[in-house]
């Protein structure tokens, strides 16, 4: 149990206060998460990694030279927003372009592919790249669609490498691409990890048990099988990665024996004895080997096995030295930092200019008010609600989806009633909503609901008093809005599920000649039938696809959550209606 906090709401910007007082020689914050404290130097690409916090050393720890440029912080658990991993890449960004990479999650790779668009429209030269690495979460022949686990650890160093040595954007893309394309992981967990100010673990093992191919969010194994002796372990992780080994001629590996939180370094020195000799039993020649806790999940007890298939290039950047906060290599042949060191300039003109709100008419205004009431309205209602939207999200995935849901609507509650201060409409007073939300709750859930407000207020706009017709067009448009961003479907178990049916709701009743308030609740009514629904879908999208028949007979928490915050704006606005203003 993670014991050592203060307000558990704060536990990720606690530590990484912390984290930058102890290693200002090697890093600084900037908004979003850290940069090396030297700049980079002109003609090297920067390599800016990142995810949620609760995996250190994985990411700020790796800060540094030979390794990151910079690290993206998000809350634990949960993506960084996209304005986070354009903050940091803008700050770590010289002149070469900048590579950002993360594991693969639906929430890292919306956020961070927007962050790209952003750089790129600002002349910066910005690639992203996924790394999936775990064997367990897709069969062979669909690696596009597995996480990224322990196996971020060899990319990030070997793109990291490349772009010291001195290959353009393009080259380093292509090291990350290979690194990937040759690494393999599986881990095992032994009982789970509990979050800052939780009561209870996201998931247990029964005793005896052990969980195999668990991810490193909290989710635990895709299957359970009794726990075996060092030596029964040990053929469970070789057997597993080398029966998924790329179709290469290589005998040369990087192997990392990566511990999650609480398996002790002594217990991994076992274990990896049995690894080591099975590895070399099968003709292996093992390169540098990692036994460390690298990629870690909180407290999490358990382990995971990475191998990498070596050729000359991969060898070169994998044995390359490094000198970090949490990781050193051949730190000997590191020449003094390059660069001018950063100056309280640079870290405060790293976050994007913050633009103007729409000039608004008098009914605009009333409107923003009205809209900041039912996001006040929401977030208190999910405060009430995160025990619960936690635990349905902790069947089949890493229990998150409450506090996530917790910080968005409380960060939209505020931006909207600032803009509602600076006289905003409706449309601006959603648009710095959302802007908030996807900011402070990261995540998918807070990409996609970022996006929901921003499509809603662009299509809702400062002027005049928004009709039902508008409304139901303005939510259209934030559905189709998260159609191109997730890359889910109804009938995925998502969101999806309970948002398309409040819109058809919401266009139907309005073509009737509803008012928006009467159309609102009839939809909100439709979407919270809907949301029940999911309970008997399968996830095929997401962390909780590897464990896709233990969801069924419980509810998606995304459907649910928008379901629960469809009624509570129909509650708001129904009392508003009936004398209130």
């Amino acid at each position: 149990m993670t014991l050592v906090c203060n307000d558990p709401a704060r536990f990720t910007e606690d530590m990484l206060a912390g984290f930058l007082d102890a290693n200002a020689r090697y890093v600084v914050g900037v908004p979003g998460g850290v940069v090396r404290a030297h700049k980079t130097r002109p003609g090297k690409v920067a390599v800016v990694i990142g995810g949620g916090s609760g995996h250190y050393p994985a990411f700020c720890g790796t800060v540094g030279p030979g390794f990151a440029d910079g690290a993206v912080v998000g809350n634990v658990f949960t993506s960084p927003s996209a304005e986070e991993a354009a903050s940091v890449a803008r700050a770590a960004h010289s002149d070469a372009g900048v590579l950002l990479t993360t594991g693969n999650y639906a929430g890292d790779v919306m956020n961070f592919n927007l962050a790209v668009e952003q750089l790129r429209g600002e002349g910066i030269d910005a690639h992203y790249f996924a790394v999936t690495d775990d064997v367990a979460s897709a069969p062979r022949g669909e690696e596009a669609k597995r996480r990224g686990i322990a196996g971020d650890f060899t990319v990030f160093k070997c793109a990291s490498a490349a772009a010291e040595e001195g290959l353009d954007l393009a080259g380093v893309v292509r090291v990350a691409e290979a690194a990937n394309a040759a690494t393999r992981t599986l881990g095992v967990a032994f009982d789970g990890c509990t979050l800052p100010g939780a009561d209870a673990p996201l998931f247990t093992v029964p005793a005896g048990r052990m969980g195999v191919g668990l991810g490193i969010h909290g989710e635990p194994g895709v299957a359970e099988e009794e726990m075996p002796t060092a030596a029964g372990l040990a053929r469970t992780l070789v057997d597993g990665v080398l029966g998924d080994r790329p179709e290469a001629p290589e005998r040369r590996i990087a192997v990392i024996l990566n511990g999650l939180g609480r398996t002790k370094y002594e217990e991994l020195f076992v274990l990896w004895g049995e690894v080591s000799r099975l590895l070399r039993d099968r003709g292996y020649t093992i390169v540098e080997p990692e036994v460390a806790e690298l990629v870690t999940s909180l407290d999490m007890a358990g382990c995971s096995l990475t191998v990498m298939w070596l050729d000359e290039e991969l060898e070169r950047y994998w044995t390359a030295p490094a000198d970090t906060p949490a990781y050193r290599k051949g730190v000997s042949a590191i020449a003094a930092p390059v660069g001018e060191a950063r100056s309280r300039h640079d870290v405060e003109t790293a976050a994007a200019p913050v633009a103007l709100a729409e000039k608004a008419d008098d009914d605009g205004r009333t409107g923003g008010r009205l809209v900041a009431r039912a996001l006040t309205a929401m977030a208190t209602m999910l405060a009430d609600a995160e025990t619960e939207l936690g635990r349905i999200d902790a069947v089949a995935g890493d229990g998150d989806h409450g506090r996530g849901m917790v910080k968005g609507s409380a960060a939209a509650r505020d931006a909207a009633a600032a803009a509602v201060d600076a006289g905003a409409g409706q449309g601006s007073v959603l648009i710095a909503a959302g802007k908030e939300w996807a900011a402070k709750a990261g995540g998918t859930s807070g990409v996609l609901w970022g996006a929901l407000l921003t499509a809603l207020g662009t299509r809702l706009g400062d002027t005049g008093t928004p009709d039902a017709t508008t409304i139901a067009a303005g939510m259209r448009a934030g559905y189709d809005a998260l159609i191109r961003l997730g890359g889910a479907a109804p009938g995925d178990k998502t969101m999806l599920d309970a948002l398309l049916p409040l819109v058809e709701t919401l266009e139907q009743r309005a073509a009737h000649g509803d008012t928006w308030t009467e159309a609102w609740r009839a939809a909100a009514e439709v979407a919270t039938e809907a949301a029940r629904a999911t309970a008997e879908l399968r996830p095929r999208v997401g962390r909780a696809r590897p464990l896709a028949e233990r969801s069924v007979g419980t509810p998606d928490a995304g459907a649910t959550s928008l379901a629960m915050c469809a009624r509570t704006v129909a509650d708001c606005f129904t009392y508003i209606t009936q004398g209130d203003s």
